[in-house]
């Protein structure tokens, strides 16, 4: 592989005349500097972080379907104290991924993290997950979300039709992919714009509870705990629908490398992101709770058109025009997060490498997001994507649960490493043993899906075993004559080159994970 890597780099100097060794242009690292490499700059900055990871954990679930909870748990007062239970666990793991993020600075979440901690092999299954499942589906149905909110005002009296309505998912991912492969900052500032889009359209929800309060509608608040669920597998189910409500926090530490002054900005942004998260989530259904009864809100397939129908008014178009706005901003940064994935897992050699190149001029991973643009339309044409949800339910915990496991593997094996950020042992081993019970849970109560989901996990390994694991000169030929061609062609179309990153210094750059 590293033979394989030098000849893609003689290729890139007599092919991209701006490449590192001969640019002109100062491409110092962060950290004072070598103008050998290539990278992505830092852009993000703090206020960015906190509305990325705002922006895609509060998806479209707060306004469509936030009746999971209060399902399982039966009453008003039990919902509120799981939710709160839900945001406290998720700081947890936020905290977590916060030592980790200072500790490994490499961009790409769980995958950089295990790939560390545990090796190539299940860093591999994890990113090999992501491509054929976890990525696409969840961007597609997304997207189709977006799009069937976009055009009910058109038919309201029926469903609109399925082409509109995969058209108008299209052209969504299309124009995000377009945003982000131009410049960083575009993606940043549309994160920024839909996220205090959809803050505003809660803060809406949330002000109209409180008056419906302040004119003595408070009978719903009454009696909050009775009715109450005494059974654990039920509590159990309830506590799982708000954990899943707040997944999606561990979205800036894909993006790492671009972050500026990390093991500040960090740290300070999931802080700042999980408590406002948290709140907003309680506070909206309280609103709900004080506008509608328990029957009514079980009963709606869109919780928030319901809320607004009975308190907006001529206003209600609002609800359904936040919705999509919600899903735009979550789409967009689920897209970052992924195509940052696809580009670190092709620079650690898990994936070919011309998706670990970036734009000279504009410093985007252009291959990892057209990438991750096409795996979305394909995705698209498959009509019932909504099923392959369910697949992979347990698998983020699963990932996530590794991670963090990673984090006390490291404090054993390297008791001396730099950790800028420095937890209790405590947090790790709590939210280890919590993601155990969330991945035992579908597995429990939706055995096939799950089994389903870990058969297309495991179909990674005769993947792994050929195109990895083998010496090089034992792998098939034509992989390796693909993976120059498709590196050539790529820096020739797109006006790209290969990158390395700071944190390639603590090893050797490009060398195969095993």
């Amino acid at each position: 592989m590293e033979d394989l890597r030098q000849k893609i780099r003689a290729v890139s100097q007599k092919m991209c005349p701006s490449s590192p060794a001969s640019c002109e242009k100062d491409l110092k690292a962060p950290n004072g500097g070598d103008k050998d490499k290539l990278q992505m700059k830092r852009e993000i900055s703090l206020m960015n972080g906190v509305c990325l990871i705002v922006g895609n954990v509060i998806g479209s679930g707060i306004f469509v379907s936030p009746k999971g909870v209060l399902m399982h748990s039966a009453s008003y007062g039990l919902s509120l104290l799981i939710w709160a239970l839900g945001g406290i666990f998720s700081v947890f793991g936020a905290l977590c991924y916060a030592e980790l993020g200072t500790t490994i600075t490499k961009s790409g979440a769980s995958y950089a993290y295990i790939l560390e901690s545990f090796g190539g092999f299940l860093a591999f299954i994890r990113l090999w997950t992501s491509i054929l499942l976890i990525e696409p589906a969840s961007q597609a149905v997304i997207s189709l979300t977006f799009a069937s909110y976009l055009v009910e005002a058109f038919y309201p009296t029926c469903h609109p039709p399925y082409d509109a309505v995969r058209l108008i998912a299209a052209a969504c991912l299309c124009m995000l992919i377009f945003i982000n492969c131009a410049f960083v900052k575009w993606g940043t500032l549309v994160q920024d714009i839909f996220t205090y889009a959809k803050l505003m359209a809660l803060f809406l929800i949330i002000i109209v509870g409180i008056l419906q309060v302040s004119v003595g509608e408070r009978k719903s608040l009454e009696n909050l705990f009775e009715g109450s669920s005494t059974d654990p597998e039920a509590i159990a189910l309830a506590l799982y629908a708000a954990l899943f409500s707040y997944s999606g926090w561990d979205t800036l530490n894909f993006v790492t490398e671009e972050i500026q002054n990390p093991e500040r900005n960090l740290p300070l942004a999931i802080s700042i992101s999980l408590p406002i998260v948290t709140v907003i989530y309680l506070l909206t259904n309280v609103a709900y709770y004080v506008v509608l009864d328990i029957p009514s809100l079980l009963a709606s397939d869109a919780v928030a058109v319901t809320f607004g129908n009975a308190v907006l008014g001529p206003f209600k178009w609002v609800i359904p025009v936040s919705v999509a706005m919600s899903c735009y901003g979550g789409l967009n940064a689920s897209i970052i997060a992924a195509s940052r994935l696809f580009f670190v897992g092709a620079r650690e050699g898990h994936l070919p490498d011309c998706l670990s190149l970036i734009h000279l001029e504009r410093y985007t991973p252009i291959p990892a997001l057209l990438f991750n643009g096409l795996m979305g339309l394909i995705f698209l044409c498959v009509e019932d994507v909504f099923q392959l949800i369910s697949y992979f339910s347990f698998s983020y915990w699963l990932y996530v649960g590794l991670s963090v496991a990673g984090l006390i593997y490291l404090r054993i094996t390297q008791p001396d490493r730099h950790r800028p950020v420095k937890l209790t042992l405590i947090f790790p081993f709590i939210y280890c043993l919590c993601s155990l019970f969330l991945v035992i849970v579908p597995l429990y109560g939706d055995t096939v899906n799950s089994l389903i989901g870990i058969g297309i996990a495991m179909s990674g390994v005769p993947v792994y075993f050929v195109a990895i694991y083998l010496p090089e000169e034992r792998r098939p030929r034509f992989i390796r004559k693909l993976n120059t061609l498709a590196t050539r062609y790529t820096q020739t179309l797109l006006c790209c080159c290969l990158t390395e990153s700071d944190a390639d210094a603590e090893t050797q750059a490009g060398n195969k994970r095993l």
